[in-house]
């Protein structure tokens, strides 16, 4: 799609989407309209007793005195709460499959930060994604035919530096994350991903990736144990983006990457069982965050490492009760070979450690279904051994409106997975499943600032309500780790 950010003016072809706020108040060249159409646009919002109320709308085709199409009367509610990303993705919504190629969104007027011009651009874009790769034939009025979008603000020229600068980048690395949280597995498998990545070096980064031969010398048996039973060979693929100066350390991204999980040995059950495609949804998001990090020269060091591995059940598939040695050296009895993606993220995160020395670490995962149950399909669980960095992380959150609820931490939960036979266990019972995740994961990060981010509610959605999320894969973390980045090391 093409983003062209234009001074206030009429637009004179497609179609055309207008904020109305409460009691009707028209900005820009909203007014040059309504005064061009010889009370048509008057007449449509009395007729459809419409007064700028959240969530109503009024179309006009044709509409006198322009060359548009079709004009959409957007209400928006009170004007000191618009949110120029939301507005974006509620008109490309209504609009995205109308037939016509151009789509202006008329913010002039309002006097908006670039970085919210830019952001109505975003959320254009996020509602009009859709994963149609393996449709054959598509059903009528189900593709996007808007190629340009032409958004009209009072300052085009650092609007647009505003999105091409940040904004764009990001973007296209959630999108780019979302695509493959939707690939099925037979085509994303632990070497295939690990192939798309290595393309990464065309825009900057430089891609290491370690086979199960290498990571077995390593000694990193937990990770290689979740893909034993898979025909399929686990890797782990790191990611180094140097931006920043040369003696900063950098920071830690650090992905799950189960390309599909059947539960192994502990079976999941069958139904649904197909969205576990999805479980590398948190290496998606560094993914995708690594590439806008890269398309967007931050100035920042930054290292982003994912494990990937696929949890099948066959004969040489670990089984309950075994007991595997870590990286770290620390044991685990693997009670349930369900609670895998620990295990990924142990070697992961203390590969991170002790290679890079990082200043911080993230790891993100689809991890628990415990956190469903806590928060829902609405934050992400955020984990932390510092006050400091959970904080900046709650800036974040709300500057990239990916939003994150901090859980605690504590010896008590601790001590749920202690192991009589081995350094621990890999399950914690029923009772605080998503904290006792979480306290395992901290045994691998020493004394390093550390945040887990619990996305399982959050990558992957079969139901969902915002415009801007269209399919199961919404590419969650993308914006909040760059936002974090951005506010924090550049």
């Amino acid at each position: 799609m093409k983003i062209i950010f234009v001074a206030s003016e009429k637009a004179s072809a497609g179609l055309a989407g207008i904020p109305v706020f409460d009691g009707g108040k028209l900005f820009g060249a909203a007014k040059s309209y309504a005064s061009h159409s010889k009370g048509q646009l008057a007449a449509a919002m009395k007729a459809g007793h419409f007064c700028g109320e959240k969530g109503t709308s009024v179309s006009v085709y044709a509409p006198t005195g322009s060359k548009l199409a079709g004009l959409l009367l957007k209400g928006s509610g009170e004007r000191a709460s618009f949110d120029a990303e939301m507005f974006g993705a509620e008109v490309m919504q209504a609009l995205r499959v109308s037939g016509e190629k151009t789509l202006t969104l008329h913010l002039d007027g309002l006097k908006l930060s670039p970085d919210e011009g830019a952001r109505a651009a975003v959320g254009a874009r996020l509602a009009a994604y859709h994963f149609f790769k393996y449709r054959t034939k598509l059903p009528k009025r189900s593709e996007t035919t808007v190629t340009t979008l032409r958004v009209s603000v009072d300052d085009p020229r650092k609007a647009r530096a505003a999105y091409q600068g940040f904004h764009g980048p990001v973007c296209d690395g959630q999108l780019m994350a979302r695509d493959l949280v939707n690939e099925p597995a037979n085509t994303l498998y632990p070497k295939s991903y690990a192939a798309r990545i290595k393309k990464f070096e065309k825009i900057g980064l430089k891609v290491e990736i370690l086979g199960e031969k290498k990571m077995k010398e390593l000694g990193m048996d937990a990770l290689v144990g979740v893909g034993q039973g898979s025909r399929r060979e686990s890797q782990l693929v790191v990611m180094r983006w140097n931006g920043g100066k040369k003696a900063d350390q950098p920071v830690c991204l650090v992905g799950k990457g189960v390309t599909f999980d059947t539960g192994g040995i502990s079976l999941k059950p069958g139904a649904g069982m197909w969205d576990m495609k999805g479980d590398m949804g948190g290496s998606a998001a560094v993914v995708g965050a690594m590439h806008a990090i890269a398309t967007r020269k931050a100035k920042a060091n930054v290292v982003g490492i994912v494990g990937l591995a696929e949890n099948m059940p066959d004969g040489n598939a670990q089984n309950p009760g075994d007991i595997v040695t870590s990286m770290s050296g620390q044991t685990i009895e693997v009670q349930n070979t369900d609670a895998e993606g620990r295990l990924v993220l142990a070697d992961a995160l203390w590969y991170a450690k002790e290679n890079f020395k990082p200043q911080v670490m993230v790891d993100l995962a689809t991890l628990t279904g415990a956190i469903l149950v806590a928060l829902g399909h609405e934050h992400a669980g955020l984990f932390s051994n510092s006050d400091k960095v959970a904080d900046a992380f709650a800036t974040a959150s709300a500057g990239s409106t990916e939003k994150t609820w901090r859980m605690p931490l504590a010896a008590e939960y601790d001590r749920l997975i202690d192991s009589p036979i081995a350094d621990m266990k890999n399950i914690g019972g029923r009772a605080a499943g998503s904290i006792t995740a979480a306290q395992f994961l901290q045994r691998f990060v020493g004394e390093i600032p550390w945040v887990h981010l619990d996305i399982a509610g959050m990558a992957m959605k079969n139901t969902r309500k915002d415009p801007r999320e269209t399919t199961l894969g919404t590419g969650f973390g993308v914006r909040l780790l760059n936002q974090w980045i951005a506010e924090n090391y550049e």
